[in-house]
Formats: structure tokens, sequence, C-alpha cells
């Protein structure tokens, strides 16, 4: 019999695209992890036995949480129990990770993933004044890799030494010693779908978009104009970095949306009249 606390995998997939997407945790043993090193995307990995010591970190948020294990048994069912008896809402991914692949949704690769700090948070650096790629990214991350990512923006000639002395990741770096970088036509937005394994039809579709409006070829998609022009109204509006970016996520989650669900619906005046 299912359990009541149990959500499947094609309707987790559909809220892990969300701001307010529950909170991911990877309770598999570290044998079965080992035999398959890669998350659902967005989730971390968390010690099915330690739980009543790193579950109050969940209590003190507003999210629920989700725990999944190889098979959604045992693990995943008594660690989300101990999380509910710690006030955090929680279910089980019915059918753990089995289940997750068994439905072809797209998994990260750990062995892709940057070093995590001391909270178990990836750190990145680049340039300041984030415009395109340097917005599109943290969203990227936040939303399917990492929601706790931390992003420092600091000055151009400063992010290769930030990186060595902070222990941070630096992308959009134009350097032949950074990775997380333009690759020929193709932009650092359209190197980590590919990296972290997250080329869906959306986010391959919304990629297009980027790569118009990052390297100044609109002709890509229509799409990309409006995003250069909503991009450089933001850096316009805020002066500090981050808060820019904090904006910016809601217009990508917009431009996300419309590129998995409204790409065939159109707007025009006057409005069809509805039928009686």
């Amino acid at each position: 019999m299912p359990s009541p606390n149990a959500i499947s995998a094609d309707k987790l997939a559909r809220l892990l695209e969300r701001p307010d997407s529950p909170s991911l945790i990877d309770a598999r043993t570290e044998e079965d992890f080992g035999a398959d090193p890669r998350l659902v995307p967005g989730a971390v990995r968390r010690p099915w036995n330690e739980v009543p010591a790193w579950g109050p970190a969940f209590a003190g948020t507003s999210r629920s949480a989700v725990v999944i294990c190889k098979k959604g048994l045992k693990l995943s069912q008594g660690t989300a129990a101990w999380l509910r008896h710690q006030g955090v809402p929680a279910d089980v991914l019915e059918g753990g990770m089995e289940a997750w692949h068994a439905a072809k949704l797209p998994t990260v690769p750990v062995e892709r993933l940057p070093p995590r700090d001391a909270q178990g948070r990836t750190v990145w650096v680049t340039r300041s004044r984030p415009k395109v790629d340097r917005s599109a990214c943290p969203w990227l991350i936040r939303r399917f890799v990492d929601p706790q990512a931390v992003f420092l923006f600091v000055a151009p000639s400063e992010v290769l030494d930030v990186a060595d002395r902070f222990g941070a990741t630096p992308f959009d770096v134009d350097h032949e010693n950074v990775h997380w970088s333009h690759r020929g036509e193709r932009c650092t937005f359209d190197l980590m779908i590919e990296e972290f394994g997250l080329e869906t039809e959306p986010l391959k579709r919304l990629a297009t978009i980027v790569r118009g409006a990052d390297t100044g070829r609109p002709e890509l998609a229509p799409e990309s104009a409006g995003l250069l022009a909503a991009s450089l109204g933001l850096s316009r509006m805020y002066a500090d970095d981050l808060a820019q970016v904090e904006a910016g996520l809601a217009l990508y989650d917009a431009f996300y949306r419309w590129c998995r669900d409204a790409v065939d619906e159109g707007h025009d005046w006057p409005p069809t009249a509805r039928k009686a």
C-alpha cells in the first residue's frame, strides 16, 4: 500500500521548477549512492542515521521536504517520519531513485558539482554587474543544482584570486583556466545545462533565448530581445548585484514557465469572444 506521505516522480518533477519547491534530501546509504552517484536536481546528501542532528536545520524554513532513498521504503519513510516529528512537513519520493530513473527524469552527476563549504553550500564567483549569463546561471543553479548556493560578485580583475582564497568556483570569466565559461558560440548557461545533465526541452529552449541575448544574436529566438531588454532594465534598477540577481530569479522563472507550458499560446486584441 502506498504511503500517505508519498509523492510521485512526475509530480515532484513539476514542483522542482517552482521558487517554493520543497527541500530535497537524499538519504541513500553510502553503498547505494556509490553505485549510482547522481542526484535529483537540487537534492542534498544527508545521512539517514543522523537525522536527529541535522533535521532541525530544515525546521527553521517555510519549505516542506521530500526524502529520497533507493526504493522509497524504510530509509526515506523513517527519515521523513523523524522530520515530521521535528516539525518539518515531509514526504517521500514514491519508488525512490529507481522510480525517478524509470520516469527518465534528469539527474545531476555528483562529480560535476563543485566542492561545498562547511555549511554544505556550493560557492561561486564571477564578475560584478551581471547582465544575462551571470544572472541566468545563478537562476539555473538555485533552481536545479543547489538552492542554497552562494554567489560572490567582484571586480573582474579579482575573480580568480577570490576563487583561490575563498574556495569559490569561478564562472563566466574569459580565462583558459576557468571551466564554467563560454565555449565557442555557446555561453556558460549552455555548458551548465549540458554538464549538469539538465538537457530537458524547456531548458534547451531557454538556453537558446539566453544565448541570443548574451551574445548579441537576437535572431536566434524572438524572445532574446525581450530578455536582453529586461536584463538591462534590472541592471539599471539595482546597484547591488545580489539584489539584482534575486529580482532576476522571478524573470527567469517566468521565461522558463513559458518555455515549458506556453510556447503555443498567443495573445491579441480585440480578444476572441467566448462561445455562449
